[in-house]
Parts: structure tokens; C-alpha cells; sequence
């Protein structure tokens, strides 16, 4: 299985632990040349796929609003959550 599909059947949170573990990896700097860039280009991989699923999780959530009885698909918008998501 290639490195690719891998990352493609990652979920969300695993991708992350991952694309955080590289970050760790490249910041402390002690990483020989060729694989800082093995390192990079994976984790660029990574973060394509976190904004691929964060795309699907936002055009999911085209939120369902009940008004007057009826449902509506209401595009999200964040402002209107309040601002900060902590």
C-alpha cells in the first residue's frame, strides 16, 4: 500500500497526531537534511488531507435549520457561532 492511500484512510485526529509529531520532528532540528524533507513533503500530505475532511465536515455542516415546520439547509457561518471555537 502506498504512502498515499495510507494518509487517505487516516482520520481526521490520526492525521493530526501525525502531522503533529512531524512538526515536533522538523522543530527540534536535529534531523539530517534528507529527511526533513521526507518529513515536509509528508507532512504537506497530511495537511491537504485535514483540509480535504474539514471541507466535507464543513459542506456537511450546511446546517439543518427547522423554521416554520420546515427544514432548511442553511450554509454554516462562523460568526455566527460566536466568534472562538475553544
Amino acid at each position: 500500500m502506498a504512502k498515499a492511500e495510507k494518509e487517505k484512510e487516516l482520520n481526521f485526529e490520526e492525521a493530526m497526531d501525525r502531522l503533529e509529531e512531524i512538526v515536533s520532528e522538523l522543530e527540534n532540528g536535529d534531523v539530517p537534511l534528507e529527511k526533513a524533507i521526507d518529513l515536509f513533503q509528508q507532512g504537506m500530505k497530511l495537511s491537504q488531507v485535514c483540509g480535504s475532511k474539514l471541507e466535507q465536515v464543513e459542506r456537511k455542516i450546511e446546517m439543518i435549520v427547522e423554521e416554520d415546520g420546515e427544514l432548511r439547509k442553511k450554509p454554516f457561518d462562523a460568526s455566527e457561532s460566536g466568534g472562538s471555537i475553544d
